[in-house]
């Protein structure tokens, strides 16, 4: 199944010259949202992880049903302010400003094996903030998982750890 025929391009959104990138479409497709999880979990099945680190908030609809084949759990990097309890914060630089993720204090611990997902790799600022946040704790990101990579945006060459992508996009 040609998954990339389920994935909507939106041009000028959010902004004018911004193409994004609907997963909305894909994730409505019964067929083609089944064949997503199962290509997925074939993708990350080799790294053995003990917890898949779903980057908010579509990351979360990836990783929870990815989980459940992988006998893994699931925790969740947030923007800040909305997890509950004690929380472990990262700053990150943006092309303009600055941002800054989440984790709860207890979700992960030393040794873990952590794969980090999300729904789509542009820059990769997200992603290494997430794989800092995940490594304070002493736990080790073993890889990472986007549905979609924008190839054209060199994302992957910022990462410092095995990078998996469902589908890849090589330009604008």
């Amino acid at each position: 199944m040609d998954l990339k025929k389920h994935v909507r391009q939106i041009p000028d959104f959010p902004k004018p010259g911004i193409n994004f990138f609907d997963i909305s479409t894909l994730i409505g497709h019964a067929e083609a949202w089944r064949t997503t999880v199962e290509r997925t979990t074939a993708l990350l099945k080799p790294w053995k992880p003990d917890v898949l680190a779903a980057i908010e908030a579509r990351g979360f609809l990836v990783a929870a049903p990815v989980a459940i084949p992988l006998n893994c759990g699931v925790i969740m990097i947030r923007k800040s302010g909305k997890l509950p309890g004690k929380v472990r914060s990262h700053s990150y630089g943006l092309e303009y400003g600055t941002d800054v993720v989440e984790i709860q204090d207890d979700a992960t611990k030393p040794g873990q094996r952590v794969v980090i997902v999300d729904d789509l790799l542009a820059t990769g600022g997200t992603l290494m903030a997430a794989a800092a946040l995940i490594r304070s704790s002493g736990a080790e990101v073993v890889g990472a998982c986007a549905l979609i990579e924008l190839g054209f945006l060199k994302g992957r060459a910022k990462l410092d750890m095995p990078f998996e992508a469902l589908l890849s996009y090589d330009s604008e």
